[in-house]
């Protein structure tokens, strides 16, 4: 009998750092409610010395900042989707789930800009391909799209969802487990945790369920189970997105931030002890006087008083280390322009010399952008493939990121024109390119009837 909570191996190396990996990402109060787990007790210290320095502190979030910059910066403008053909319900269905692919309202930019940060903190997310179930068979396309069975949407789920899965020689899914829970309940009642394991292979669907209440676990008991709406295609409709190991930022940043925790944490409260100073009397007689605020030291002729206090050379020591750490962290995250020390002091102000500055970061966000553009295309055209629409679906964009104007690109296209190349194509391909970017933030809609509008031109 199949285990439904059995779980991979490589599930099993991997989850008990994705809490850790989450804490960094998040830092505020997530992390240090957590910070007995990453603030590393001196030896020997006596508890409630650690227990202090624990309740004070305080975690400089760099690698969180980077992950956000990186994904806005990715979709600061959205990837064009363009569809060929005379399939006008498919038309109206995908420009429609450009808008509101997930039925919670996102929009393709929003729903991949949260995959880019959930594979760049976990190192992967997980995409659902799926269709409403609503319990009644259609008997054609007509009647498919009549009762809404047609239309696909797409469902995340975090690196932590999928236990265990196989693969066949071509790298493509077999079956897939997803597991989730949720806290079910609560106001008059209270809450109990529910479990629930959804099954994927490339034909039929399962889904499992448990409830937990008071620490008592119950039996786990299928509740569901029938065709996918990738049945037809012979597919797995869960799809994994990744960025590669090489772009795993929280997995190469996670030990320098971490050690970044502790030396900073560490110099804060050296500095704090050393506003606390002792007296010192120098006196070569026995000191037997009463000390406290109400009280004086009366001192004899060659007595002198001083308070102790750090040079502070292990100080100035550590502050460099802690800059160094800082700038390796954003360094080895192909930011070095941003890093603020060292790396950045000769940085030049220019637009020409920000451009240079900026080449590497650039190169790294094209890599994400193909890597979106990859996983996009491929989901849509599954998507349309399983409705059988008649429809060309093409993804391009997220490959510029500087902060040019509009007038330059203009100028360009139109010294291009100006060459008298014999295309009508290239001609056409040239007005669309400079229309979706400058409507950039129109909806799909227009864009698309725009894009009509172009080539019927082009065609007349």
């Amino acid at each position: 009998m199949f285990d439904i909570n059995r779980e991979h191996p490589e599930y099993t190396a991997w989850k008990r750092v994705w809490p850790r990996y989450r804490d960094l990402y998040l830092g505020g109060e997530q992390f240090t409610a957590n910070a007995d787990r990453y603030l590393i007790p001196r030896h020997k210290e006596p508890p409630e010395v650690y227990q202090e320095r624990v309740s004070r502190a305080f975690y400089e979030n760099y690698i969180g900042s980077i992950i956000d910059w990186y994904a806005a910066t990715l979709f600061r403008r959205e990837p064009l989707v363009t569809l060929e053909g005379h399939d006008d319900g498919a038309r109206k269905f995908f420009n429609a789930l450009a808008e509101d692919c997930d039925r919670q309202g996102s929009t393709l930019s929003d729903f991949f800009r949260k995959q880019v940060i959930e594979a760049l903190v976990m190192g992967r997310s997980y995409i659902v391909l799926d269709f409403p179930r609503l319990g009644v068979q259609a008997g054609s396309k007509a009647e498919e799209d009549a009762l809404g069975l047609s239309r696909g949407y797409f469902s995340q789920y975090p690196a932590q969802s999928a236990i265990h899965w196989q693969r066949d020689e071509s790298g493509e899914y077999e079956w897939v487990v997803l597991r989730g829970e949720r806290l079910v309940g609560g106001g008059d009642e209270p809450g109990h945790i529910e479990r629930q394991w959804v099954r994927y292979d490339r034909e039929r669907f399962a889904i499992f369920r448990q409830d937990e209440r008071d620490g008592a676990q119950a039996a786990i008991v299928q509740v569901d189970e029938g065709r996918h709406g990738l049945a037809g295609l012979g597919k797995v409709p869960v799809f994994e997105f990744t960025l590669g190991d090489g772009m795993w930022l929280m997995n190469k940043a996670s030990s320098l931030q971490l050690e970044h925790f502790n030396k900073s944490n560490a110099l804060a409260w050296a500095l704090t002890m050393g506003l606390f100073s002792m007296p010192v009397i120098y006196s070569e007689k026995e000191f037997k006087q009463t000390m406290g605020e109400s009280y004086y030291v009366q001192l004899g002729k060659d007595d002198r008083f001083g308070w102790t206090e750090p040079e502070g050379h292990v100080f100035e020591i550590a502050l460099q280390n802690t800059d160094r750490l800082k700038e390796e962290i954003y360094r080895i995250c192909y930011m070095m322009s941003q890093a603020g020390g060292a790396l950045s002091k000769n940085s030049a102000m220019t637009g020409l010399s920000k451009q240079r500055d900026y080449l590497v970061t650039q190169e790294v966000l094209r890599g994400f952008g193909d890597k979106v553009k990859d996983t996009l295309k491929r989901l849509l055209r599954t998507l349309a493939a399983a409705r059988q629409d008649e429809i060309e679906i093409g993804v391009s964009g997220l490959d510029e990121f500087d902060i040019g104007e509009f007038s330059s690109e203009l100028e360009d296209a139109q010294r291009l024109l100006s060459l008298g190349i014999p295309s009508k194509t290239l001609e056409t391909q040239i007005q669309k390119k400079l229309a979706m970017k400058y409507l950039c933030d129109a909806s799909q809609q227009v864009k698309d009837r725009i894009a009509q509008e172009i080539d019927a031109q082009a065609t007349a």
